[in-house]
């Protein structure tokens, strides 16, 4: 049986998992602070995954969709097309940065070394990758997705059966500055379109059939939907000594060992990789100048904004790129 459908789900998670995600940060931030009624939105998140990210993936293939440019060309005129494309790409040069910034952060605070260390680590695996395309994405994805998927089912596993699956945050709050459980979940969905709607319109090689793309695309949100409850749920747990935490996770491993906490740094570094390739393939192919000294100037450029520091770029760009993210999508989604 062909297995591109594999190929795209490991794609798709590898894209959307990343450091907000994998840390709990934004787990908290989006469906933590809601208690056990997160749990409902990170379903609802999962279901926005699976149906627009398949019917996205359909319509690209249905319509021979070859790379962002043509996606582009068909929906949006000349002027505000510019305007997408200017907004697209900034927020896949800083979602790269931000990547980067995480590595720097997590190679200083968790494993005792230099910041700028962290940062060149990422830059230099990441433009190694880029120099083999859609090759190396699919590759590094199929092989680092499922470390992953079992770092983060085996920790929500252990912390809950320790726990008693006793949640210390039930009721949570019912509004919010994203509004309720329900909005902040479409908004979470959002700050993700983006790059999504990147990285897929690069994936027609790999879609060879309808069947494909619907597999690919339920395959991921399914799995998407499952890890972000895994977290979610471990945080609840513990939700009253973590939720103020850039790292809610870290502290979470604590109570596996220290040992697993240095592990799970990896893994949290991983995640990070994943969507750093993501956020630079896809920057790459929307300038159409996949060059080998254009990745150069590319992965040193993202150096200095990394310098800002993980916390704040998150802070800044996260909720900007939810809104804007997801109304176009869902243009995208209904006027193919």
């Amino acid at each position: 049986m062909n297995r591109n459908w594999i190929k795209i789900a490991s794609i798709y998670i590898g894209t959307v998992i990343g450091a907000g995600f994998a840390s709990g940060r934004e787990i908290v931030e989006f469906f933590g602070i809601y208690g056990v009624k997160g749990i409902g939105g990170m379903v609802l998140a999962g279901i926005l995954f699976s149906l627009v990210g398949t019917l996205l993936l359909i319509k690209i293939h249905n319509n021979d969709i070859k790379g962002f440019d043509e996606l582009v060309g068909k929906l949006f005129s000349h002027r505000l097309g510019f305007v997408i494309d200017t907004i697209i790409i900034f927020s896949l040069y800083t979602g790269f940065s931000v990547m980067v910034a995480g590595s720097g952060a997590i190679f200083k605070e968790e494993l005792g070394i230099s910041f700028d260390i962290g940062i060149v680590t990422m830059i230099i695996c990441s433009f190694i990758v880029f120099l083999f395309s859609l090759e190396g994405l699919s590759m590094a994805n199929s092989i680092l997705v499922p470390l992953l998927i079992m770092g983060i089912i085996f920790t929500s596993f252990y912390v809950n059966v320790r726990g008693g699956y006793v949640f210390s945050n039930i009721e949570g709050l019912t509004l919010t500055k994203k509004g309720n459980f329900i909005s902040s979940s479409i908004l979470y969905f959002g700050s993700n379109s983006l790059i999504i709607l990147i990285v897929f319109s690069s994936l027609l090689p790999i879609i060879d059939s309808k069947k494909t793309a619907i597999l690919g695309g339920v395959a991921g949100g399914v799995v998407l939907s499952i890890l972000g409850i895994c977290i979610l749920s471990s945080i609840l747990i513990y939700y009253n000594e973590v939720h103020n935490l850039d790292i809610p996770m870290l502290r979470i491993c604590e109570y596996i060992g220290s040992n697993y906490r240095k592990l799970y740094s990896i893994i949290l570094w991983i995640a990070m990789f994943t969507t750093a390739l993501a956020n630079g393939f896809g920057f790459m192919n929307r300038i159409n100048k996949n060059t080998t000294l254009m990745t150069v100037l590319f992965c040193i450029s993202a150096i200095p904004l990394a310098k800002l520091g993980f916390a704040n770029l998150v802070g800044i760009i996260y909720p900007i790129s939810g809104f804007i993210g997801f109304w176009i999508m869902i243009f995208v989604v209904v006027s193919l």
